[in-house]
C-alpha cells in the first residue's frame, strides 16, 4: 500500500460533504486532490501533506504533527507534512482540510506539460 486508504476515505467524505469538486491524482507514490486544477491536499504514506502557503504554514508550524514538507532534499515553501497524530480527530483533521481550501484560490496552477 503506497498510501493509507482510511485517510483517503476521510479525504473524499469531507470535500464531499461540502461539495468542492474534486479529481484526485496518483503521484510522487501517494495520492494528490486538485481542486480548481490545483494542488490542494494529498497523501503522502500515512501523512497528510497540505497546501497552505507560506504565511500560514509560518502560523501553524508549532502544531502537533507539523513539519516542512521536504522529501526531496528541497524545502517545498507553503507546503507541509502533517504526521498522523496531528490529524487524528476530527477538529484538527477539518482544520487541516480548510486552510488547505481557503488558499486554494490564491494558489499558482502548475504549468502544463506537454505531451
Amino acid at each position: 500500500m503506497a498510501y493509507d486508504l482510511y485517510l483517503e476515505d476521510r479525504i473524499n467524505h469531507y470535500l464531499e460533504s461540502k461539495g468542492i469538486p474534486f479529481v484526485a491524482k496518483k503521484m510522487m507514490g501517494g495520492l494528490c486532490y486538485m481542486v480548481d486544477d490545483k494542488m490542494c491536499v494529498g497523501i503522502m504514506k500515512d501523512q497528510l501533506m497540505v497546501r497552505i502557503g507560506e504565511e500560514a504554514f509560518t502560523i501553524n508550524q508549532h502544531r502537533l504533527g507539523c513539519q516542512k514538507m521536504d522529501f526531496t532534499g528541497r524545502v517545498l515553501k507553503g507546503y507541509a507534512l502533517i504526521s498522523p497524530d496531528g490529524f487524528d480527530d476530527e477538529a484538527n483533521f477539518s482544520d487541516w482540510i480548510n486552510l488547505c481550501l481557503d488558499y486554494n484560490p490564491r494558489a499558482k496552477s502548475s504549468k502544463k506539460r506537454n505531451k
